[in-house]
């Protein structure tokens, strides 16, 4: 499965982008990103896509490698070929067979400060 986000900005595959990146739109890497943190609506990491950085977006598309958190507000889909090291934050998270992935996964609709005393609390109910 192949998904194609049409994006306005891309890090081609020879490129090398280092430091704070944040952008309105979409971004598609093919190539290396290394900073502290990536900004941006839609992001889609290529085949040969490698990010180090905190990720902070709408929507994650992810075929490549990611070293580093992500947290996004609608949908992580992590695609065979994704390999993954860092915690993800997502209300839907989608993984096809064949992904590698270490990290912590939260996956919520709202936000919440204690997601483990929100749940004992309802069992708890009776």
């Amino acid at each position: 499965m192949q998904v194609d986000i049409d994006a306005a900005t891309t890090i081609g595959e020879q490129s090398v982008f280092e430091g704070r990146f944040a952008i309105r739109g979409s971004l598609r890497v093919d190539g290396t990103f290394e900073g502290q943190a990536l900004v941006v609506d839609q992001l889609a990491i290529g085949p040969k896509g490698r990010v180090r950085a905190a990720i902070t977006a709408t929507s994650v598309v992810v075929e490549g490698i990611i070293i580093g958190n992500i947290s996004a507000s609608h949908r992580i889909l992590l695609l065979s070929t994704a390999r993954v090291l860092g915690d993800l934050k997502t209300p839907e998270l989608i993984i096809q067979d064949g992904v590698v992935l270490e990290g912590k996964c939260t996956i919520s609709h709202v936000r919440m400060e204690n997601t483990q005393q929100y749940i004992e609390s309802l069992y708890a109910r009776q």
